[in-house]
């Protein structure tokens, strides 16, 4: 839960007021449309007159849970009033076994690939959810180099890979200046686990990989593109992986006609959605509307969870959607996703 949702506990709300509460907030996210007292009557089922409703309905808005869009009879739950609902009302219902068949299923032809499957794992929720999605990879300051291999791919190139501990694997081409032989392979190998296995990857700078290669003296030059190779390959893994898709579902909700424009740059812009993800323990995280940090995101509603390699937490995986999403569904679905993506990748690093 936010933060910013402490004070709605100073609300006193008694068991009717709650349960209108509930039903306006699931009619609106499955209508979309203002909800009517003559609605609700009919919905609920009350021993109650519509005056009484509509008085129960006064007090919400009073309240600041409900609100009322221009000039329409009916009202619309607030982001606050979205809050009380999420954390105090709502029932998530556990995933049938067919729904769990159905996530399984959007696994079961994907890549292998690490780097890959959190791809898809991006692309196949933002079908699913028919939101936006991201996805990214949360790499700790503990995570070290495990191996770095030197491979010839040609009379002056060879490939380099550097293998770290959490079981990510990063490779490149490298050309060099110079025509290799097996020995010179040989000593490249040789220097470059001797001097960076065991390192975490998240202190090899530039500045490191500078003063390792001082260390060869005159024949620092020729081995300086293989080292700065390196360095690049354990910044991407220090730096992780991050996917989005699906920023054109959100173009399909009405509520975000007049800035799709700025929801888009958003949802393209890594720094901005690393801020939304990165700093969330919880299990669960929802941040509604307003309590989100960028303001281009305050019209919409972001549930994030990570998923976990092992009993490590390894990164987190989002839906972002417009404030009326389907929380009660979409949050069971997001837990079985993560699970099942942690699960797969622990199995992929497994066998690497």
């Amino acid at each position: 839960m936010s933060a910013k949702a402490s004070g709605v506990r100073s609300l006193k709300l008694d068991i009717r007021k709650l349960k209108i509460l509930t039903a306006i907030v699931e009619t609106y996210i499955e209508t979309g449309e203002p909800v009517s007292s003559k609605m609700l009557t009919e919905k609920l089922g009350l021993q109650v007159s519509s005056a009484t409703i509509r008085n129960d309905m006064a007090a919400l808005f009073e309240m600041g849970l409900l609100e009322q869009p221009h000039t329409s009879a009916g009202r619309v739950p607030s982001h606050l009033g979205y809050r009380i609902y999420v954390d105090q009302l709502m029932r998530c219902e556990p995933l049938s076994d067919e729904e769990r068949r159905e996530i399984d299923a959007l696994f079961n032809v994907r890549d292998p690939d690490p780097d890959k499957l959190l791809e898809d794992a991006a692309e196949a929720l933002a079908d699913y959810t028919n939101c936006a999605t991201v996805s990214t990879t949360i790499t700790p300051r503990t995570v070290q180099v495990k191996r770095i291999e030197i491979v010839p791919a040609g009379a002056r190139t060879v490939v380099v890979l550097v293998i770290a501990t959490n079981g990510v694997i990063k490779n490149k081409v490298c050309r060099v200046d110079f025509r290799l032989t097996n020995e010179l392979v040989g000593f490249l190998n040789q220097f470059a686990n001797g001097r960076l296995v065991g390192k975490p990857v998240s202190e090899i700078s530039q500045y490191y990989v500078n003063s390792i290669a001082v260390t060869l003296g005159e024949y620092s030059a020729p081995f300086v593109p293989v080292l700065a190779t390196i360095y690049e390959l354990c910044r991407e893994i220090s730096e992780g992986q991050f996917y989005t898709s699906g920023g054109a579902n959100l173009l399909g909700y009405k509520e975000f006609g007049d800035i799709a424009r700025e929801l888009l740059l958003t949802m393209n812009s890594r720094s901005d959605l690393l801020g939304v993800l990165a700093s969330r323990d919880d299990a669960v995280f929802i941040s509604i509307g307003k309590e989100n940090s960028k303001s281009e995101l305050a019209d919409t509603s972001v549930v994030v969870t990570h998923y976990k390699i092992g009993e490590q937490n390894s990164g987190a995986i989002g839906v972002i959607g417009p404030v009326r999403m389907d929380y009660a569904k979409i949050i069971p679905h997001l837990e079985y996703f993560s699970q099942t993506l942690g699960k797969l990748l622990a199995e992929t690093f497994e066998q690497e």
